[in-house]
Parts: C-alpha cells; structure tokens; sequence
C-alpha cells in the first residue's frame, strides 16, 4: 500500500535527523559549484526565434484551403498539429496577458494560427488513420488533447478584454471563441483512444500494446506502448467527456466493454483511462525493452512464433522518439498520483539520452574535446547522437525517412511537457494502485520538494538544450528553414569535407546472433522487410514518399495469413531493400554500397556518395553555407516540415527553461 506522504512520526523523526535535500539528480550532480554556461540568446531572441519557426511552418508548408500541411504524410500531419499547439502554448505565455494598446495585434496572433489547427480537424485523413497502425492512431489522440490544453490555458490566462466590451455585454460574455471547438476536439480524441485500445494484447508476451493489425508477426515495440501510456494518462487528465456517439463505429475490444449508446456519455476523469496507463507503463518498465545505456530499443519479436508467445527477440535499434514520448506519460502518472517515482524514471531517461549524445552534464560540455577536429571530422558516436547534439543513426548519410525527420521534434515537445512546472492535480485518486519508490537513504519529502527539484533538475539540463538549439538554428536557411541534422550546424560540415566511415556505427549484425532476423533492421527508415507483412501494395505519388512503414495515406493494405495455423518458417534475410522515395532502384545501385549480407543492419552502410558524385547530385553552385549546394542537410529529402516542427520544437524548449527564471 502507497504511504503518500510522511505520517507525523516519520516527520518528527526526520526532524530530529541530518537535514537532506532531495533531488532528481545523480549524486555527483547534487552538490557541488556548476559551471556557468554562457547562453547564446536572451529571451526575447529565443520568443523571436520560436515565433519566427512557427511563421516558417505554417507559412511555407501549410495550406489552409486544404486544412493540412500536403506533403507530410498522415502521422506526421498529426505530430505538426501538437507542435503547433504547443507553440501556441508558449506564444501565448510570452505575449503576456496585460491589457494594453497591443491587445489586438496579440489576439490576431493566436487567433490566426489556432484557426489552422481549425482548419486541420477538417483537413485531417481521419477516416484513413482509422485503418493504420496502432502507434498511427494514437498521434491522433496527443495531437487533439494538446490542443485542449492550449485551449484551457488560453481561456484561464488570456488578456483581459477591455472594460468597455464587458460593461456593453454583461454577463453575457462568452467564453474565448476557441471553447466551441473542445466537444468536437475531444470526440477525436475519444474516437481514436478507443480505436487504438483494439491493440491492447495479453496473449502474448505478458500484455502490451500491438504495433500493427496487419503483419502477420507480433512486435511489441517501444513507441506504441509510450504512445498509449501517454494518450490513456493524458485522457485522463485532460479529457472533458463526450456526448457525441457519432461517426463511425468499429470493432470492440473484447477486453473493454464500450459504453452503452443510449447513454451517450463518455465522462471525464473515468478511470479506465487510468488503469490502462498503469498497466501499460508496468507492462513495458518490466519488459526489459532498454539497453545498457539506459535507452528504450525499439522493441520485441518473438521467436517461433505462433507456437510460443514470449517476447524473446529484441530489436537494438534506438531512436530519439522512443526516448521522448514516455515522459509526457510520466508526468502525467505524476500528477494523477503524487507519486515521486514517476517522475525520478523521467529524470533518469534524459540524462541517459543527455549522455547518450556526449555531453558532460557535470561539466555542461560535450564529452569530446571538439577543438581538435579536422575540417568533417565527427567525433564519436556515443549511442543517440555526437558531439552533445541528439542525432539519429541516419542523419550523417542524410538518407532519413519522413519518418526520421520527425523524431528529434518529438523527443523536444515530450521533454517540454515533461519539464513543465508541476502540480498535483488528482492526488487522491488512486494511490492504492501505484507502489511506492522510497529513496535509500529514507527522506522524507513533501510535494514542494519535489516540485522543487523538478525544477531544478530540469534546469540543468538547460545548457545541452541551449547546445542542441543553437546547432538546429545554425541550420537555418535565409528563408528561416532549419536542417535535420543539427550536427552539421554545430560543426560548419558541408558534402564537400564531410569524412565519415558509415560501417563505423555501432551495433551486432543479425548474422553475428544467429536467428535474430530483425534484430537491428531500420523499419524506420528502410521500411518494413516483405516477410513481415500479410499482403501489401505500395504506391507514391509524385515527389511524395510512401508511409515507410508501409501503411500511410499513399498506400493500400490487405489480405490474409496464409499460414493456415502451420509453423511459420522464417526465411533469411533479403537481398537490400531500395530506399523509399529518395533514389531510383538504379541510382541506388550505383550510390549505394549495401553489405547485402548485413542489408537487415542499417548500421552497416559502408558507402554513400563520394565527392565527384555528391557534387553531382547537388544541383546549383558549390556556394557555402546552409541551404547551398555544399549542404549536408540539402540531401535527398532536403528540408521539409518535418525538420521544420523538429527544430520549433527545440527551440521550443529552450525557450521554457528560460521563461521558468523569470
């Protein structure tokens, strides 16, 4: 049984004992001087800088008379509608709520922007996600239940309206025009809550979350599970409740009874929304899902599948969004809860993802000494990124994904939510359910404790943020567009000195671990081996890209196990699979060197382009300087809005920290 705060007697004993301050941060960070980390920006540079990638975003990649931003693809149109509500968020923090002759300008500001997020409910492919994978769904329901959060904060917070309109209405006056839009907002994020618990499983491996109804092999993976642990903890919290019964029905999960319709009532605060979090967040912090860096893998297989149903085969690739969006999870459970231990497993990732990328959080510096690097030199890679700035395996051939492009942005927004000031919005709910994480050595800490190293710890972590930001805005174009790979701001790369070996990166190929087919293949990025999949037929469109996972908006999916009940047999890995809608077969043939052997390893890319044929493929002159012809980040993909709501999103953060001074 959860004790949740010290009894009288535990209080007066801790009188009588050495005082101890309690902290989220490791012992050799807890006392001690700290080095004062010089910022790059002050404050209204970092509110100009946010609102200028906003701009950005919404004005060369959104198109309202269509409600969406065309060329991302269904689940990233999703991850742009929560940055942009989270832009929102902090824009309307800076802006401020004094009454004065910049009411108007300010109103208009938001008012513009949060009519795109209008715009976008109806421009959303909702009736397609309905049919995509389960991780697909639920980016839906964060995308709609950050919106609602910006709607409650705006309305609480917004200046106030002048005394002469409240004179002339009286009582009146409405609400912010922004509140007729939360029944339809949180039906969505009911609908597609719903339609994602369909991938709650516990024949196999224990419980946890399917990632996909339509391959024919069970994974459990990390993204999925954080994604529902987030969405059901975040339904809970922020969730108004639903009259609407409509549209569309759909199959019901044989674990979860839907409501009955003639009630009509889905009400707030249920606790079902609860108990799904909990169980999941149990189910995959005991899963063993992460490595000996501390750093969530992608997730599990299970070997001799269908006869055994352990999950046995885990995929050792790591991406900087499976570390990302468990933490709005986290603070969530927090806040239902009181419990501290939530919030100390929150801490505990990022400062694994912080070490991950080389930075010294005891000395704010990167790891490696970079004054010593050669023109394209790279330093290290350190697990999640180099040189202090988080990065994904693909960034330095430039041959990410749509999907890739997205994560680092979704690892920002999630440790933004995360780093929020605190409260406890639901502690006496339910805390006979959540086991109790004492500290060793037995202090005893009250609420304000912990909001107070909440803070704290989440400030330290301000000068690897502060890096990280100012090597994405180093990316940025003269029309303000910023990179993917942040890097190659930091260090002034370009294609021409760029010298890195790529069968240098790290990790076991799956014929080092016999049977391990997929054991460090990026689905990600190089899609989803043909093996794996029931039937698919995959068609793009144009300059555009399939869904890399092989069900987006530009594909279709169908078909049946052909299996018949009989022993899958497991075939060897296939010959290299030609990259999603960056290069023809053939000019992959001739650019790409893939060890066919190792072509389930994305790890083991051994040659890209060399300089005569990457100054071949970029078209213009060889001119210096971020979206030139000499630019790492104007290869293949190039920038997009992607890279465009990844870098709002570190900008983003910065900006929190620092407003959280003043």
């Amino acid at each position: 049984m959860l004790v949740r705060w010290a009894s009288p007697i535990l209080l007066a004993s801790a009188m009588v004992a050495e005082a101890k301050v309690f902290s989220f941060l490791p012992k050799d960070l807890e006392s001690g001087p700290r080095n004062e980390t010089k910022s790059f920006y002050k404050r209204q540079q970092l509110f100009d800088a946010t609102l200028d990638a906003v701009r950005v975003m919404q004005d060369s990649y959104f198109e309202p008379w269509v409600g969406t931003w065309p060329k991302a693809i269904d689940w990233t149109a999703a991850v742009m509608g929560s940055h942009l509500a989270g832009a929102l968020t902090s824009l309307s923090r800076g802006l401020g709520t004094k009454q004065d002759k910049d009411y108007q300008q300010r109103e208009n500001l938001i008012s513009t922007y949060f009519s795109q997020l209008i715009s976008f409910y109806f421009g959303q492919n909702a009736l397609s996600l309905r049919l995509q994978a389960f991780d697909d769904i639920l980016w839906v329901v964060l995308n709609w239940l950050d919106t609602l959060q910006f709607i409650n904060e705006y309305t609480a917070n917004r200046p106030t309206l002048p005394k002469q309109l409240v004179d002339s209405v009286g009582q009146q006056l409405p609400k912010w025009y922004g509140n007729v839009w939360v029944p339809a907002f949180a039906h969505r994020a009911r609908i597609f809550w719903e339609l994602g618990l369909v991938g709650w499983d516990e024949k196999y491996c224990g419980g946890g979350m399917n990632w996909n109804p339509h391959t024919r092999l069970p994974y459990k993976n990390a993204i999925t599970n954080e994604l529902f642990i987030a969405a059901s903890a975040g339904m809970f919290m922020h969730f108004p409740g639903d009259t609407n019964p409509s549209p569309y029905g759909f199959e019901k999960p044989s674990h979860e009874p839907i409501p009955d319709k003639k009630s009509d009532q889905w009400p707030a605060k249920d606790p079902k929304y609860f108990t799904y979090a909990h169980k999941a967040y149990l189910w995959l912090f005991n899963s063993g899902m992460t490595n000996d860096k501390g750093l969530f893998t992608d997730g599990f297989h299970i070997t001799d599948w269908p006869h055994k149903t352990k999950c046995d085969e885990r995929s050792e690739m790591v991406y900087t969004y499976n570390q990302g969006v468990i933490l709005s999870g986290l603070r969530e459970l927090y806040r239902a809860t009181g419990n501290k231990g939530y919030l100390r497993q929150g801490h505990q990732l990022i400062q694994n993802v912080i070490r991950a990328t080389g930075w010294n959080l005891a000395e704010d510096k990167p790891t490696d000494d970079l004054s010593h690097l050669q023109p394209g030199e790279l330093p290290a890679w350190r697990g999640l990124g180099r040189a202090g700035i988080l990065e994904e395996v693909c960034d330095p051939s430039g041959k990410c994904s749509q999907n890739a492009h997205t994560f680092k942005g979704i690892f920002m927004h999630h440790f933004t939510a995360f780093c929020a000031p605190l409260d406890i919005a639901a502690s006496n709910k339910y805390p006979h359910d959540i086991p109790e994480y004492q500290d060793e050595d037995g202090t005893v800490v009250t609420p304000q404790d912990i909001r107070t190293s909440h803070t704290e710890a989440c400030q330290r972590y301000k000068p690897w943020i502060s890096h990280n930001a100012h090597a994405a805005m180093r990316t940025r174009t003269k029309e303000g567009k910023i990179g993917m790979w942040w890097t190659a701001g930091l260090l002034d790369l370009t294609n021409e000195n760029l010298k890195f070996d790529y069968g240098s990166q790290p990790g076991p190929a799956p014929e080092e671990v016999p049977g391990m087919l997929f054991l460090n293949f990026d689905y990600r990025n190089y899609g989803v081996p043909q093996v794996a999949l029931k039937t698919v037929t995959v068609t793009g469109t144009g300059a555009g890209e399939p869904h890399a996972s092989g069900f987006g908006s530009n594909s279709t999916v169908g078909g049946s196990d052909s299996d018949n009940g009989e022993k899958v047999t497991r075939p060897a890995p296939a010959p290299a699979y030609e990259m999603p809608g960056v290069l023809s077969k053939e000019d992959t043939e001739k650019d790409q060197i893939l060890d066919v052997a190792s072509s389930v390893n994305q790890h083991r890319l051994v040659g890209i382009l060399d300089k005569a044929k990457r100054r071949e493929a970029m078209a213009g002159p060889a001119a210096a300087g971020p979206g030139s012809a000499s630019d790492p980040n104007e290869r293949y993909r190039g920038r997009t809005v992607e890279t465009q709501g990844s870098g709002l999103a570190v900008i983003r953060a910065l900006w929190e920290l620092e407003n959280q001074e003043s």
